[in-house]
């Protein structure tokens, strides 16, 4: 997203279109509960994810290369910034559609013909590295948002032409396109009919490198079919009810099914690229619900008996606030995530996957906490501890509670601050600064340094949390106290047979946590709980 789509059109918006109705807005949000209503069942997850997923960040392509605008650059990574990087397991690329494809059908790459990227550079390296990368092709570029009337054009529009039929993939069969070729040239199928391959090889000036069609390079598993279709801030011509986005993903998906050519859908490419569905800014269940009726109805069962849907991931965005995210109003500031409503809607996204789609992996592709102190998503100052000791504390037990609550994937948002300066909503939210990790990025290098392979297995006690994590028959245990007043305490930690215990402690600042070995008692041993989470090894 842009500049988090302009701060998601400035908070006083927000509070107007969250009390409307929009048109062509179909789901029922139906009556919600409070985060205390019902507690959450923690069932430990038969192939439980590696904390380490629970550490993706949000990335524009700048945040790797060197600056286009000086001569020679544009097209090298610029190391620095990936030293930042790979503190991070996986990223999220927010990728503007106008930048592959500058005018209809003239596909660019190697560089893009508009500011003179190189994606091919950004997606070997990271490969390289041992980065995940989740291309999110967003935004609808100029020459197809010019077709609707002036005074309503811009990247926010629905990405099909004025005046279409929104539940017709046929609609969408342009960005379909656009998916076919990043698929076969960033996929992993090498047998694409090369004749249905195309760039733009005409350069921008003398001696401009040329784009060149290139198959299989397999170099990218996972692309999101746009970003925060439910565009409820904007209005009717960038809002996607769940069907009509539906039809949307499956033209992206497989080109419906095929039937809209050989040239369409991420499927038609490279059948083992997997399509996440954009992220929602409204985390609503029934929203996804819709989207899965509309595939039942117009793409029919597979042969195991299962709704053929469109997309292999389920996705939404949560930002933890007083507000309870976007649902009741305007938020003043960030809040604890253990004291907002984001455990009981994972539990809901995970439910409903269980229940209407087969387990399919959800993530959550956008969380985080500004710093600025007059933002409505600020961290607070707790205590002695800064706002950025703060917002170091939530990011990380956001890791900490989605791992507990069955969420796969988390991105947070984002690595550098839009406006360093701003108050705005989302304008501090970056966990770098210059070229200097915050103390955000110094708490999840540190501990996917100490545990990033251990997956969560089970939730010991309430206040404090402790949590148990395991790798290859050793345990890890990580408690914390789940609040936002400067509590401290103790908790008799049981280790079993366990003679002495390594306590780890984060510190901001240092890429290494602070170690302490003590001796047990019978294998228990006495921890010092906090608000910052602490790590205890049995020995």
């Amino acid at each position: 997203m842009k500049n988090k789509d302009l701060l998601l059109g400035l908070a006083s918006l927000a509070m107007l279109f969250s009390c409307q109705n929009i048109p062509g807005q179909h789901y029922q949000f139906g009556a919600r509960k409070t985060p205390g209503d019902s507690p959450a069942q923690h069932v430990p997850l038969a192939d439980g994810v590696a904390l380490k997923n629970m550490f993706g960040v949000n990335t524009y392509e700048w945040n790797f290369l060197e600056d286009p605008n000086k001569p020679g650059n544009g097209m090298t990574i610029y190391e620095p910034k990936m030293a930042l990087i790979k503190n991070f397991s996986g990223v999220r690329h927010y990728m503007d559609w106008e930048k592959l494809e500058d005018s209809p059908g003239q596909y660019t790459f190697n560089p893009t013909r508009r500011g003179g990227w190189n994606y091919d550079a950004i997606y070997q390296r990271c490969k390289q590295d041992g980065i995940l990368v989740v291309s999110c092709l967003k935004e609808t570029p100029d020459w197809l948002y010019n077709t609707y009337p002036e005074g309503q054009r811009d990247a926010n529009n629905v990405p099909a032409p004025y005046g279409s039929n929104l539940e017709d993939p046929a609609s969408y069969i342009a960005q379909a396109k656009v998916a076919f070729q990043f698929a076969a040239r960033y996929g992993a199928n090498r047998n694409v009919d090369p004749r249905l391959v195309t760039v733009n090889g005409t350069p921008r000036w003398t001696s401009d490198p040329l784009n060149e069609v290139k198959i299989g390079m397999d170099l990218i598993k996972y692309i999101e079919a746009g970003n925060e279709r439910d565009r409820w801030w904007v209005g009717p011509r960038a809002f996607q009810s769940g069907r009509q986005y539906a039809a949307h993903l499956s033209a992206f998906y497989d080109g419906h099914k095929g039937k809209l050519g050989k040239n369409a859908g991420v499927k038609t490419a490279d059948p083992t690229m997997k399509v996440v569905m954009a992220g929602l800014s409204k985390a609503d269940v029934n929203y996804v619900k819709e989207m899965i009726e509309w595939c039942r109805e117009n793409r029919g069962y597979r042969a195991d008996g299962s709704v053929d849907l469109c997309f292999d991931i389920i996705n939404y965005h949560l930002y933890s606030n007083d507000a309870q995210s976007t649902f009741r109003g305007v938020a003043t500031r960030g809040v604890a995530p253990e004291l907002s409503e984001t455990g009981r809607v994972a539990d809901e996204f995970v439910a409903l996957s269980k229940d209407y789609a087969k387990g399919m992996d959800v993530w959550v592709t956008e969380a985080g906490f500004d710093i600025n102190p007059g933002s409505p998503q600020r961290a607070i100052a707790i205590g002695g501890k800064s706002a950025l000791v703060t917002q170091a504390d939530w990011i990380l037990r956001s890791s900490l509670l989605y791992a507990r609550h069955g969420i796969r994937k988390l991105f947070f948002y984002q690595l550098f601050d839009d406006n360093s300066s701003s108050s705005m909503q989302y304008g501090t939210s970056g966990l770098a600064e210059g070229l200097r990790r915050r103390p955000a990025a110094d708490y999840i290098l540190q501990t996917s340094n100490l545990m990033g392979n251990y997956a969560y297995q089970q939730t010991i006690s309430q206040d404090p949390l402790v949590d148990v994590y395991t790798f290859k028959g050793k345990k890890m245990y990580v408690l914390v106290i789940p609040d936002e007043k400067g509590r401290t305490g103790t908790f008799q930690l049981d280790l079993g047979k366990a003679a002495t215990a390594t306590i780890y402690s984060l510190k901001a600042g240092s890429s290494a946590m602070v170690q302490k070995k003590v001796n047990t008692k019978a294998g228990k041993v006495i921890v010092d709980v906090s608000e910052t989470p602490v790590f205890v090894q049995g020995d």
